[in-house]
């Protein structure tokens, strides 16, 4: 039997695009060998609880929404869309059941910044309004269907993320992926020490979420990774949530791309590009889906033999 999936809708009132954004995740799963759950908004946390209690692991899509930025203490930008208080509960429900039971977790776009905010990190509401001028029209972030490839992405090497992509020999994947280097050495610019210079700016009132912060342009990165990803978001991750460090950024910006956890043993990532879209066109993205239904499918066997064993 495949590992199953829990798939939040992507929102409540927007039901045209619920429906027809879930098919991509479901389709990408299914076609990484996983069974799709789909998990209404309509519903009380106990009905919500018996169809998470039945699944594996976690996949948070996409959505039209932001999330509520009382939520990281910060006022409401002009550009921030409304919340979704209904998909916020869900979500909510299905962290803290993958946390309590170490569940694999995967975070699209909205996904990305749900979680972050879940785990007490921050976002910045608006990227032009967060960039330098000068950086602002480098990128857009929001370029969404009108085109095939947004932007590339680097990758930490030491990531769990380019460990997915690459295998532990750190090789470039086939599809749209490409070493930047033939060495995969750790890269100071992913360090657990910036990350933790971001947090003290955070406690000044710095700005502090990307390295574009400073007004220069960030230098393309020794021995990163570098993948091309469609991309349909104008929000980002800012301060990361406890557990989580940054393992991929926009190398014309800074802006974070992507998140994972540090627990040793508990899958956890979060991209804010849209692989769902792309898994018939290059590997890199079949290979994201790939890496949660395996970890579902590992973690169902362990949970299994622990209820087995107290019997």
């Amino acid at each position: 039997m495949p590992p199953r999936i829990a798939i939040p809708m992507p929102h409540s009132a927007n039901r045209e695009y619920s429906e027809r954004a879930i098919v991509q995740y479901e389709r990408a799963v299914e076609q990484a060998g996983g069974e799709p759950a789909r998990v209404p908004l309509d519903q009380t946390p106990a009905e919500v609880m018996k169809v998470i209690e039945r699944c594996d692991a976690v996949l948070l899509p996409g959505s039209s929404a932001d999330v509520d930025p009382a939520k990281f203490g910060a006022p409401r930008s002009a550009h921030t869309a409304a919340a979704d208080p209904r998909r916020d509960t869900v979500d909510e429900l299905l962290l803290q059941d993958a946390y309590n039971m170490r569940k694999p977790i995967l975070g699209i776009c909205y996904g990305l910044q749900s979680l972050n905010v879940y785990r007490t990190g921050s976002l910045i509401q608006h990227i032009p309004d967060f960039l330098p001028e000068e950086l602002r029209t480098k990128v857009n972030h929001e370029a969404g269907k009108k085109v095939v490839v947004a932007h590339t992405v680097e990758i930490a090497p030491d990531s769990k993320l380019a460990e997915i992509l690459c295998g532990d020999s750190r090789q470039s994947p086939s599809g749209q992926a490409n070493l930047a280097t033939d060495s995969c050495a750790p890269n100071e610019g992913y360090s657990s020490e910036a990350a933790a210079e971001r947090r003290q700016n955070a406690a000044h009132g710095v700005s502090r979420g990307s390295v574009a912060s400073s007004g220069q342009a960030p230098v393309g990165r020794k021995n990163n990774l570098a993948i091309s990803v469609n991309s349909s978001h104008h929000q980002s991750a800012d301060v990361t949530g406890d557990g989580l460090r940054i393992s991929a950024r926009c190398p014309d910006d800074g802006i974070i791309e992507a998140l994972e956890g540090t627990a040793p043993g508990h899958f956890v990532l979060a991209v804010q590009w849209h692989p769902e879209r792309s898994v018939d066109q290059d590997e890199p993205s079949r290979a994201i889906f790939r890496a949660l239904v395996n970890a579902a499918e590992e973690r169902h066997k362990e949970l299994a033999g622990e209820f087995e064993s107290v019997k």
